[in-house]
């Protein structure tokens, strides 16, 4: 299934070809704060409807994920990092995401505080 996303503005906006099986919700420091949902896919299924270098990017701790945000609305709509075999990845932030009912989703809950 293809699913579009974007930040407030439209400034940063993608697509996402997968099908959603897992959403997670972190309860590290910026997580947390932020609200995300993610949904985590391989790099090569994003494919970036404007331009990726519209993003800024955020980066803490042990500098491994690349919190990437709008400049202009301040949204988060997706990171980018690798996973723990050194594949491409991408977490895709879920309440970026058109059409989507969250309620129907079933989230796991990850402590990411304790690491």
């Amino acid at each position: 299934m293809l699913y579009k996303g974007s930040c407030h503005c439209g400034n940063v906006a993608y697509e996402v070809e997968g099908e959603i099986d897992k959403l997670l919700a972190c309860n590290c420091s910026i997580c947390q704060r932020k609200g995300s949902l993610l949904w985590f896919v391989g790099r090569d299924q994003v494919r970036f409807t404007q331009p990726e270098i519209n993003a800024s990017e955020y980066l803490f701790n042990k500098h491994v994920i690349h919190h990437r945000f709008c400049p202009t609305c301040g949204i988060h709509p997706y990171a980018v990092g690798t996973d723990a075999k050194g594949n491409p990845m991408a977490a895709i932030n879920l309440r970026c995401v058109d059409g989507l009912d969250l309620d129907e989703l079933s989230v796991t809950h990850y402590d990411g505080r304790s690491r």
